[in-house]
């Protein structure tokens, strides 16, 4: 073993190794490039033929890769995609980016975590080095895939191979901070997996941190998120009181922020979407119930994020009734369906959870979002985006304002339709026709 751990050592000070990324998405793919952009041979490995396709032919999918920095890599072979998972044996570390969603009784689907540790444990070889990326609860690289990996490959974690977890750090849209230049925590279970990790993700990413073990870093990334999630909630809450008491909230912010310590700002808004923040609770509530603890905090922040888009729907529904409309039956028109700004991810958008239950009510429901053409709701409706005109904006009876796209010119849009619903603070001000949050 020590032949194969000088072996890797060394494979990462030439910069000959080669890696293999398990799930080529929003985590999976950027990483891909960051690593293949640094002369790094990379082989994605992903279950969707569309997507192997797509990588193979240059063709980008992920707005946060330069379309020209896809075309460079996949020319120049740093990067191959592949649905052969027996490749994995051509990999001296194997990255998994897969999906860790929630099933229908909001528990932790680690089925392609699974899945993923199957294939590696099947194909890899003697001296590979694996980390997990993907969110998941504290304990599931140690207790859950540690064990599959051993079944499955007749090997034995630091003999022959090493095992660690570093939590993808990705924020869409974000023009600053991308793969490579932002700070990176890692744990491995052993020290020597420790150093492994450290010098291959260093080929690409500029700042590591190392912690003590895996768990540890598995409870970072649930931190990161479950403070965003209890610091929304809270601020929605504050909000939806300031509105009921005549008070600006917006204003109130801005006058907090110029304390010089022991404030940060969190904004307003139709509720929390993206793939974590509404998630990584119940990850947390999953395994803080094997320790017989109640997360009571965490949890009613989380029960806040969940009534919002009924809270809206009420907003909308009040704000009709002071023109004498009902909502059942009126034209509404959602401005934006992604879930932050500038981005073309619809991933557990407040805006579909509310366009939902509007249509529940019976009203009219249509969207317009320059990034998503085509969006399939959580209760599986299908809608595609209108075109902007100033005829659709004259026939709606509202227009809800969900998600503030630089694109909208909100002083236009403002004078020619009736009613709107401003959930992002896209006016400054309420009137006669503006309704805010």
């Amino acid at each position: 073993m020590s032949n194969n751990y000088e072996k890797i050592l060394d494979k990462i000070k030439a910069g000959t190794v080669k890696v293999g990324i398990l799930g080529l998405g929003y985590v999976g793919l950027p990483l891909a490039v960051t690593f293949a952009l640094k002369k790094v041979d990379v082989l994605g490995f992903e279950k969707s033929g569309d997507k192997v396709k797509r990588v193979n032919s240059g063709k980008n999918y992920i707005g946060d890769i330069e379309d020209s920095d896809l075309e460079r890599v996949v020319s120049r072979k740093y990067l191959e995609a592949t649905e052969d998972f027996s490749r994995i044996k051509e990999c001296d570390a194997v990255l998994i980016c897969v999906p860790t969603p929630l099933d229908r009784f909001k528990k932790p689907d680690i089925k392609y975590i699974e899945s993923a540790c199957r294939e590696i444990g099947q194909n890899m070889k003697k001296g590979t080095f694996i980390a997990l990326e993907s969110t998941t609860y504290p304990t599931t690289t140690e207790e859950l895939m540690l064990p599959v990996i051993e079944k499955e490959s007749g090997m034995k974690v630091e003999e022959d191979f090493w095992l660690a977890f570093s939590p993808e750090r990705v924020d869409p849209g974000n023009e600053q901070y991308k793969t490579g230049n932002t700070p990176k925590v890692i744990g491995a279970m052993t020290e020597k997996g420790l150093k492994i990790g450290m010098g291959l993700y260093s080929l690409a990413i500029k700042h590591m941190y190392p912690v003590s073990s895996p768990r540890v870093a598995e409870m970072v990334k649930i931190l990161e998120n479950t403070y965003r999630l209890v610091n929304i909630s809270l601020i929605n809450e504050l909000a939806l009181l300031a509105g009921k008491m005549r008070i600006n909230i917006w204003e109130v912010i801005e006058a907090a922020k110029t304390k010089p310590y022991g404030f940060q700002a969190f904004y307003p808004g139709p509720g929390i979407g993206g793939h974590c923040i509404p998630l990584d609770p119940f990850y947390l509530e999953y395994i803080a119930k094997k320790y017989n603890f109640d997360l009571a905090m965490i949890n009613t922040a989380g029960q806040l994020d969940n009534l919002m888009p009924h809270r809206m729907t009420v907003k909308i529904s009040s704000s009709l009734n002071r023109q004498k409309k009902p909502i059942n039956g009126s034209k509404i028109l959602f401005l934006g369906v992604a879930y932050k700004p500038d981005i073309s991810d619809a991933r557990e958008s407040p805006a579909l959870k509310i366009m939902d239950e509007v249509a529940h009510k019976g009203g009219d429901v249509m969207y317009h979002d320059p990034y998503i053409p085509e969006v399939k709701t959580v209760q599986g409706r299908t809608y595609k985006s209108l075109s902007l005109t100033d005829e659709l904006l004259s026939e709606v009876d509202c227009v809800v304002i969900t998600t503030k796209h630089k694109t909208f010119d909100f002083d236009s849009i403002a004078g020619k339709t009736s009613l709107i619903v401003d959930l992002q603070n896209a006016y400054t001000e309420e009137t006669k026709r503006i309704f805010k949050l």
